[in-house]
């Protein structure tokens, strides 16, 4: 392995993932530019920032399943370490997932769910309707039983991000108000500019694969349409936990906030449209009231919908793409789960390490080609 330690270093993506990239390096002593014509504004901007790695559980992800554990293991001190950074909360909930169904079809799945997750070492909680109420007493009274699943935690997105842009300022990063247009070892490609670097780290959600030939066709972008409501005051709480599950078959989630809930998320291949449709905002209502009746007196406040990087086997793409460009995308719905074992492993590879092995099923050498550390 030939190892060089960079001094510059450009990200190009303003989401999570790269505002924390970009932070770290900064603190850890690169001259670090970020470049995004938005920042702040993609997909991060519209999640939900659900960190359920088990609750998310799906045979033939298992993969997915060891990184996403390994990650949220990693979430409470890198939320801390946020804080502190930043000088304000990032936003960490800790008071677990319940993952509920409404029907005899719902309640299967969740039986296959959690029999899955035991044959993993993954043990939860299987609830009645009553003891689920108990719990969480708004719930409706078409909730007929569900799963409790107190490790997974919950993020404010948004908060997360002001976070991560504060600590990125703090630590001296640069941004540059500017879309890329090509990502190349030593340059970034702007509209009639560059930016030069010794290595560039690709962050750009759904737009990766058009900065980059080895991303082409490899990265592709998955609409979700979300909402924001606000409790009104004569209206219920909110649940304490995050509340998701099978409504009829169709995934909703409900995520706390201390002033409402986000309630997301439907999942569409529609290319780059990020347009609200009213099928979405109706789908999502009517699942969300099967689970919680008392949003009906909740104020709308947002209806959005953003892009996630989706990849073939719904795994990241972390790793060198070549000499002097390294790619840390792909995150598809696990972008906030996946940020603090995404950073370690870019740090790592800035500074000549190898991918540690917890991450080698990330790597992007899996669509060929070489993806050893060389800068």
């Amino acid at each position: 392995m030939f190892v060089k330690t960079a001094e510059r270093v450009v990200v190009v993506g303003g989401g999570i993932v790269g505002t924390s990239v970009a932070w770290r390096a900064a603190q850890a002593g690169y001259e670090v530019k970020l470049v995004d014509a938005r920042p702040g504004t993609g997909a991060s901007n519209v999640a939900g920032g659900m960190l359920a790695p088990i609750a998310e559980a799906w045979p033939g992800e298992e993969e997915l399943l060891e990184l996403g554990s390994a990650s949220l293991q990693r979430w409470p001190e890198f939320a801390a370490e946020l804080g502190r950074a930043a000088g304000r909360s990032a936003g960490l909930r800790t008071e677990g997932t319940l993952v509920v169904g409404v029907d005899s079809a719902d309640r299967t799945d969740l039986d296959r769910l959690a029999d899955y997750l035991s044959h993993r070492g993954r043990e939860v909680t299987r609830l009645t309707a009553r003891q689920l109420r108990e719990l969480e007493p708004s719930l409706g009274p078409a909730v007929r039983g569900g799963l409790e699943v107190p490790g997974d935690l919950a993020v404010d997105n948004r908060a997360a991000l002001a976070a991560a842009r504060a600590a990125a300022e703090a630590a001296g990063v640069e941004f540059v108000a500017a879309a890329a247009r090509q990502v190349a070892p030593g340059r970034v490609e702007l509209a009639g500019s560059a930016v030069e670097c010794d290595v560039a780290v690709l962050a750009a959600g759904a737009h990766s694969g058009e900065l980059h030939p080895a991303l082409r066709g490899r990265i592709r972008p998955v609409k979700g349409e979300v909402l924001r409501l606000r409790a009104r005051p004569a209206a219920l709480p909110p649940p304490s936990r995050t509340v998701r599950g099978p409504v009829h078959g169709r995934q909703v989630y409900l995520v706390p906030r201390d002033d409402g809930l986000v309630v997301g998320a439907t999942q569409h291949e529609a290319g780059f449209d990020t347009e609200v449709t009213v099928g979405g905002v109706r789908d999502l209502i009517a699942g969300a009231e099967q689970v919680f009746p008392g949003i009906s007196e909740y104020h709308l406040v947002e209806a959005s919908a953003g892009l996630r990087p989706g990849t073939e086997d719904n795994l990241p793409a972390i790793g060198w793409l070549e000499p002097g460009v390294l790619v840390a995308t792909g995150h598809h719905r696990n972008g906030f789960l996946l940020t603090p074992v995404t950073v370690d492993a870019v740090l790592g590879l800035l500074r000549g390490e190898q991918l540690p092995e917890e991450m080698k099923s990330a790597d992007p050498s899996r669509w060929g080609g070489s993806s050893a550390g060389r800068h």
